[in-house]
């Protein structure tokens, strides 16, 4: 201030030359002093002149000729307060996206200046240039978690959250069960909006709809302030959530067509007025899908049992999905927020399986299971936040309750449609989870979390044979835990220190007729620290090293003992005698920036006590059947390699890619075909490559490119072999840009197919196909003012608050 004013008392000497030079000398050193004895604050609001509501986030900027002197934002209500400045006379300038700029001349006189209301009006050209959504998928690699944001690129890939996943680097989707990996490891958590939920991978993946979904992300070694489940991390699936001014929304449309037509449909709403904010999506999902395959078999002791199995499964699924909330701000530093999202799916299923055994003497046998499923997943949210007048300095508190009701209702009929048995299935799944979360920056390079959770996690299972009562089972879990986190900036480096203590305690029963009841039951109190350090080489070089304690507890899927699927010679079922599996996890990452876009290459090393696989044994029930369950195996390493980016290599062409590959020292004890148990070790190596390329043709025609390889993989006791596929799509841009139209032909060589092959117990070697080739046809509509202010503060509206915390 001291330079400006000097300016402003030489500007007055040049024009009082003849002013005697001692008065000259005296004003000068007055006006010094005052400038170093007074300072103002200016103050003011920002509204909107169409409709008199307040504008967030608009930029302030205080300048003195062409220097700018101070700046800042507004506040929720449109209001800002600069201060530190010297008296005199200056230009104040604003400025937010869709509005015309506003400048006017203020002259700062006395200690507090008072700007008044000032009204921007709309301008709009640049509302019409607003682009609400993002053209493309980008993905950005932060120091705990890649963000992958969802563009219509990748929403175009086909109507659910399995598609979205089985495209992002690292990850990988089985087509057959919708089991999923996160750099080559199956033990994964998925969150949805932050929070572990009680549907299976499976259901959450086939009921979530790709357009509900905003981001993903992937936290690959979670800090303290995480629930520690999950070896591999976390995939949080983020939904999308609305919170511009006045009311809009989009509605999509969409068809695949595959073996069988599959329709795809959503609405998204929103409306903000005053202190509150409202918003709903609402999609259906519904078609036939077709998948087929067989297994062959080839008992060298057993000659008779030799056998081929073909398969062939259609589901008819209809999916309703809803998510409704709303936010209220109490005042500036207050807001109260309540949301639920409603699942409905109606699943109903024929799978049809025909063993023709080899010798000619055997019978062959036809079995055919129909089912019906009719689930119901709810979830309510309900969060206050505090923001204290010290910056970054808040308090979180969240109570989130989830239901999830998985009945069914299946039939087995032999190959003349006579009845050989009916299932009856209920299960009923609960989760509650509270938590407490409080940020206090002890300095600006200083800052403390603390955070208490508890958690409640059960399972009632019922198994009706025939009408009547043949067994049942419960599972109930509580989980007390609390954590600190304590991070540091200096100069180029930081760090984060944390640690979360936990008491579990589990307790499960089981009873079946005929069988003396079982349970179990075990208490643990662990200790899980984390760590994280970052070294800012350069504006271009970023390096992260992590680590972190975790764990993987046994799913309610694989410690549950009733019934998952049958057929005419395999049963599947969990084992409740599971011990958990603990982890340690090292990671380094480095982010280079360059002209083009951004590459992040990293490094992982994990050791895994007992970890749990599945296992493929003598059926304990019945003689003719295998039994596939789950087991404990030998402690095991794992290591790997991977890199992704985003490229900007053209105004016209851009790439993001991922490639990752993966060692994993595999150890365990399987049943050969004598029955005998063996120890078997193998280095399991999972390669995978992605990439997508976004090329703009013209300002309305988009192409997109995306390739996919995954290597073939050996395994303890099932390997399987490499798949491949290419996709191809168009999006032109119509209705003044607020709509558009697209075309996408997925797998265009129809090469994707599962391929395994296994020698313990016996022989075995097979193929599963589903319909991956397939054309999605796309219309989506977006409506309303399109003023996206950023209203929601941030973490609420990235629904990022999970187990233990806000992130």
């Amino acid at each position: 201030m001291k330079e400006n004013q000097t300016l402003v008392v030489t500007s007055s000497i040049k024009k009082s030359i003849n002013m005697k030079i001692k008065a000259t000398l005296l004003l000068l050193l007055s006006s010094i002093a005052m400038s170093f004895a007074q300072s103002a604050t200016v103050s003011g609001k920002i509204l909107d002149k169409s409709n008199n509501s307040s504008i967030p986030y608009a930029t302030i900027v205080i300048k003195l000729g062409d220097k700018i002197i101070t700046g800042g934002i507004t506040d929720e209500k449109g209001e800002f307060t600069l201060d530190k400045i010297a008296l005199g006379t200056y230009d104040l300038e604003v400025q937010f996206i869709g509005y015309k700029s506003h400048s006017s001349q203020i002259s700062v006189h006395s200690k507090n200046l008072n700007a008044g209301t000032i009204y921007l009006s709309e301008d709009a050209l640049s509302l019409a240039e607003v682009e609400v959504v993002g053209e493309r998928t980008t993905i950005e690699q932060k120091i705990d978690r890649k963000v992958v944001n969802v563009g219509p690129d990748l929403i175009n890939s086909g109507p659910t959250a399995s598609d979205i996943l089985n495209n992002i680097p690292s990850v990988s989707v089985d087509t057959q069960n919708n089991s999923v990996t996160l750099r080559g490891n199956p033990n994964v958590q998925i969150f949805i909006d932050g929070k572990p939920s009680q549907m299976s991978a499976s259901q959450a993946l086939q009921q979530i709809p790709s357009t509900s979904i905003k981001q993903v992300e992937l936290i690959t070694n979670p800090s303290a302030k995480y629930n520690p489940e999950g070896m591999s991390g976390i995939i949080n699936i983020i939904l999308k959530k609305n919170s511009n001014l006045g009311f809009n929304g989009s509605v999509n449309a969409g068809t695949n067509f595959g073996i069988t037509p599959k329709g795809n449909t959503s609405l998204d709403l929103n409306y903000r007025v005053n202190k509150f904010n409202f918003y709903s999506t609402y999609s259906i999902n519904n078609g036939k899908w077709n998948n087929r395959g067989f297994v062959d078999t080839e008992d060298e002791l057993r000659p008779n049992n030799s056998n081929r199995a073909n398969f062939v499964i259609d589901n008819f699924n209809q999916n309703h999905f809803l998510k409704a909330g709303v936010d209220f701000y109490m005042n500036e530093k207050s807001t109260l927020s309540f949301f639920t999202n409603q699942n409905f799916n109606t699943t109903r299923g024929e799978f049809f399986n025909e063993v023709i055994y080899k010798n000619g003497i055997n019978p062959n046998v036809i079995q055919l299971n129909k089912s019906k499923n009719v689930g119901q997943n709810q979830v309510y949210n309900l969060g206050y936040r505090h923001e204290f007048d010290k910056a970054d300095k808040k308090l979180d508190i969240e109570i989130n309750y989830n239901r999830n009701d998985r009945p069914e209702d299946s039939v087995f009929l032999d190959g003349n449609n006579n009845l050989l048995q009916s299932n009856l299935i209920e299960t009923i799944g609960e989760n509650v989870i509270m938590n407490v979360d409080f940020v206090n920056p002890l300095d600006e390079k200083t800052k403390l979390e603390l955070g208490l959770e508890s958690r409640f996690d059960g399972t009632d299972n019922t198994f009706d044979l025939d009408n009547t009562y043949f067994s049942d089972f419960d599972y109930k879990r509580t989980i007390q835990s609390a954590y600190a986190n304590y991070g540091k900036q200096f100069e180029k480096w930081s760090y984060q220190l944390g640690a979360r203590l936990e008491n579990f305690q589990v307790e499960a029963n089981f009873r079946r007729i005929d069988s003396e009841p079982g349970q179990f039951k075990d208490a643990i109190f662990t200790v899980y620290p984390s760590a994280f350090v970052s070294y800012v080489a350069t504006e271009k070089d970023n390096f992260n090293f992590s680590y972190s304690r975790r764990v993987d507890r046994p799913s309610l899927g694989q410690v549950n003992p009733i019934r998952d699927w049958s057929s005419p010679t395999i049963d599947q079922e969990g084992n409740p005698n599971l011990n958990p599996q603990f982890t340690n996890s090292f990671e380094v990452n480095y982010t280079r920036t360059t002209k083009i876009g951004a590459i992040t290459s990293g490094v992982f090393f994990r050791y895994i006590n007992d970890p749990i696989s599945q296992v493929f044994i003598q059926s304990p029930y019945d003689e003719n059947k295998k039994l596939m369950t789950y087991g404990n195996f030998e402690s095991t390493t794992e290591y790997g390699i991977e890199t992704s980016g985003n490229l900007n290599f053209k105004k016209w062409w851009s790439v993001n890619f991922g490639a990752d590959v993966y060692f994993r020292n595999a150890n365990g004890v399987v049943e050969n075909a004598e029955g005998d148990l063996t120890e078997k070790s193998v280095l399991a190596v999972p390669f995978n490559a992605r990439m997508n390329h976004n090329l703009t043709l013209s300002k309305k025609l988009k192409l997109t490119w995306f390739t996919l390889y995954r290597a073939g993989v050996d395994d303890i006791q099932f390997s399987n072999k490499e798949m491949w596929r290419t996709d191809l799509g168009v999006r032109y841009s119509i209705l003044k840009d607020q709509g558009s139209i697209s075309v996408r032909v997925n797998d265009i060589f129809n090469t994707m197919r599962a391929r395994f092959y296994g020698e313990i117990p016996e022989v075995t070697f097979g193929q599963f196909r589903w319909e991956s080739r397939m054309v999605n046809v796309n219309f989506n509509y977006r409506f309303g003012s399109g003023k996206n202010r950023a209203l929601q503060r941030k973490q609420r509206d990235q629904n990022e608050t999970q187990g233990g915390g806000l992130f």
